[in-house]
């Protein structure tokens, strides 16, 4: 009598292996989490991608040819700040007019207390209403500026680099490698999650951006995963490693 060994499909499964949809690592087929980037392969996200992958278009086919003889680059993430960036200024300004409005409407000269004449309580209230007046024009003016500003900050993020535009009169661009992305953060308040705005933090080993900050942006998840994964494929082609 011949016995055949007899396999069972979590034998298989343990023995079968196949790409990381995230960082394009091999892993076991039964894998449930990624030991190479950390993230869960059991998501509805990773089965996206998965599915993405499966239905793709061959590697020899010919369309795909023209678009990478162009050069073309998909782009990731295309974006500017929020203008809840500014929540902190607008609530600093809001006390400072708060207080060029009781300037304007207190008649600080007419006090008793003060033993003004008339001749220079007319003087105080003229220059009190002038200055109260001022006040709130600059307020109006710097908050009016910080949101030009914000509005004029523009990110893009491909494959391999991250593009920083700014400026309102001079414009300028720089760009952040993304193998030089080291670590990745997310900080969200409870005001971020009802507004539906994130802050992602990256710490570089770019001398000129040590820490880059989205600041207030929309999506913030959607960029955070595009960075993470952008990341780790780039430092796989470049062969670089980050010491901690």
């Amino acid at each position: 009598m011949v016995s055949f060994p007899i396999y069972s499909s979590m034998q298989v499964a343990t023995t079968q292996t196949r790409q990381c949809p995230f960082c394009a690592e091999t892993i076991l087929v039964a894998a449930v989490k990624c030991r190479y980037c950390g993230e869960f392969l059991n998501t509805n996200r990773a089965q996206n991608l998965i599915r993405q992958a499966t239905a793709g278009v061959p590697a020899g086919d010919q369309e795909s040819e023209p678009q990478e003889q162009d050069g073309a680059e998909d782009v990731l993430f295309a974006g500017e700040p929020s203008l809840w960036a500014m929540a902190g200024a607008v609530v600093k300004g809001g006390l400072v007019l708060a207080l060029a409005i009781v300037i304007v409407f207190w008649h600080i000269e007419k006090l008793s207390a003060l033993k003004l004449s008339f001749e220079h309580a007319a003087v105080v209230g003229r220059y009190r209403v002038l200055f109260g007046l001022g006040l709130g024009l600059i307020v109006v003016l710097v908050l009016a500026y910080k949101a030009m500003v914000l509005k004029m900050t523009r990110y893009e993020v491909v494959a391999d680099r991250i593009e920083y535009s700014r400026g309102i009169f001079d414009r300028e661009v720089d760009n952040l490698d993304m193998f030089r992305v080291v670590d990745i953060r997310l900080r969200r308040s409870l005001l971020d999650c009802v507004v539906g705005v994130g802050t992602v933090v990256l710490t570089t080993s770019d001398k000129s951006h040590p820490e880059f900050t989205f600041a207030k942006i929309r999506e913030s998840r959607g960029l955070y995963d595009a960075i993470k994964k952008a990341s780790l494929i780039a430092d796989r082609k470049s062969g670089v490693i980050h010491l901690e």
